[in-house]
C-alpha cells in the first residue's frame, strides 16, 4: 500500500487547495485521452485505462464510493472500447474508421433512459448502504460515465454531450470533496469537449463508408 499512499500524498499548494499527486497525474491522463479521442486514435483507450486506475486512487482517499465504481467502470469499458476501436481500425491501426453518426431517437431514448434508472438504482443503493457523503451526484457521475463510454465506442456524436452533462455535476462535487485538481482541469476538459463536438459534429457531413455494428458489452443496455 506504500505506492498507494504515496500516490495520494500532496504535491503542491495552490490558492490554498491542496494537490493530490494521484488527482493531478489521473486528470491528466485523462485529458490526454479526451484529446486522443477527438482524433479518434486508438490510443485514447489505455490512456483512459490508465486514468482510471489513477483516480480510483484519488477517490478512494476522498472516500467518494461511487467515484471509485466509476473509475472501474472507466477500466472495464475502456477494455472493450479498445478492442472495438482496433477491429475497426485503419491501415496504420492506429486510427479508429468509425462511422461518426448521430444516435437515432430509439437510442437516445435507451440511453437517457439507462441513465435516469440506473442513477435512481445506484443512489439508493449508496444510501442503503452508507456508501457515499453525496450519492446522488455520485451515482449521476457513476451511471453518466458508462453511458457516456458506450456512445463513444459507437462512434455517437452524443457521447460529447453526455460528458458536458458529467461535467456539470462533477464540477462542485470534486471541489467538495477535496479534488481541487480535478475541479480545476474540468475547464480544460469544457474547451476539449466543445472542440470534439464539433469534430465529430462536422464529420457526420462527410460521406463515410459504413462499417460493421459495433456490439454492446454483454449485459450492458443502451
Amino acid at each position: 500500500m506504500g505506492f498507494v499512499n504515496d500516490l495520494n500524498s500532496q504535491a503542491f499548494v495552490i490558492f490554498g487547495e491542496h494537490i493530490e499527486w494521484s488527482d493531478m497525474v489521473g486528470n491528466l491522463l485523462g485529458l490526454a485521452a479526451l484529446a486522443l479521442g477527438w482524433r479518434r486514435s486508438v490510443v485514447t483507450w489505455p490512456v483512459q485505462l490508465l486514468s482510471g486506475l489513477v483516480l480510483a486512487a484519488a477517490n478512494l482517499s476522498a472516500h467518494l464510493t461511487g467515484g471509485v465504481g466509476k473509475q472501474l467502470v472507466v477500466i472495464v469499458v475502456s477494455v472493450w472500447g479498445w478492442q472495438q476501436w482496433r477491429r475497426s481500425a485503419g491501415p496504420d491501426r492506429g486510427r479508429a474508421e468509425l462511422t461518426i453518426r448521430f444516435a437515432g431517437w430509439a437510442e437516445r431514448g435507451w440511453l437517457v433512459a439507462g441513465t435516469a434508472v440506473g442513477t435512481v438504482a445506484t443512489a439508493l443503493l449508496f444510501q442503503q448502504f452508507n456508501l457515499s457523503w453525496a450519492p446522488w451526484p455520485d451515482a449521476y457521475i457513476f451511471v453518466g460515465t458508462l453511458a457516456a463510454m458506450v456512445a463513444q465506442a459507437r462512434g455517437w456524436v452524443e457521447f460529447w454531450f453526455a460528458w458536458l452533462a458529467v461535467d456539470l455535476v462533477g464540477v462542485p462535487l470534486a471541489f467538495n470533496s477535496g479534488l481541487a485538481f480535478s475541479g480545476l482541469v474540468y475547464i480544460v476538459y469544457f474547451v476539449l469537449v466543445v472542440a470534439g463536438m464539433r469534430s465529430w459534429w462536422l464529420r457526420t457531413r462527410i460521406p463515410q463508408q459504413p462499417q460493421a455494428r459495433v456490439a454492446a458489452p454483454k449485459g450492458a443496455t443502451v
